[in-house]
């Protein structure tokens, strides 16, 4: 069974989602986290974590996490940022990254009032967003090196609830 937890740096499953991070979107492109936090000083601490947990015979192990960053951009208080979603490989395809986007919609459309969510999705993610009904805004961009695309989700254009309904049938 897979266990879907929002948790903080102080979390002791916090070590093994940088480790997935660092695995799965940073080494790829010759990148740290040391070097994330000098582009994006103190925003670490001003996510919020979600991951994906099995149990493991050693312990909790994190398969997948999610990152949401409120209330950015700060000119946008309404607005938050889904960043640094990775899927460990060997359990994608199964529904894990789907369900970490809709924790962190849960979280962030109900719990905190936002009104609008919005990541830089690589070119190759942009339809799994599309099927959540996040909609491609803008053209086509290299971020580390890396084709993406600004992908938008945003209240005043979709029943939320609905979508979440929907979601928890599917799941049932």
């Amino acid at each position: 069974m897979i266990e879907y937890l929002r948790i903080d740096q102080k979390h002791p499953l916090y070590q093994q989602e940088i480790a997935l991070r660092q695995s799965i979107l940073l080494d790829p492109i010759n990148y740290t986290m040391e070097m994330l936090e000098d582009e994006f000083p103190g925003f670490e601490a001003r996510f919020e974590h979600f991951v994906a947990v099995v149990d493991h015979p050693k312990g909790k192990r994190v398969i997948g996490c999610a990152l949401l960053l409120p209330h950015y951009p700060d000119d946008e208080p309404n607005t938050g940022k889904l960043m640094q979603m990775a899927v460990d490989p060997q359990r994608q395809r199964e529904g894990i990254g789907r369900r970490l986007v809709i924790e962190l919609e849960r979280r962030a459309l109900g719990e905190l009032g936002l009104t609008k969510l919005y990541c830089h999705a690589r070119a190759d993610a942009a339809a799994f967003y599309a099927s959540l009904g996040w909609v491609r805004t803008g053209d086509r961009f290299m971020e580390a090196g890396i084709e993406h695309y600004k992908m938008v989700f945003d209240t005043a254009s979709v029943d939320e609830s609905d979508r979440l309904e929907a979601d928890a049938t599917e799941s049932a």
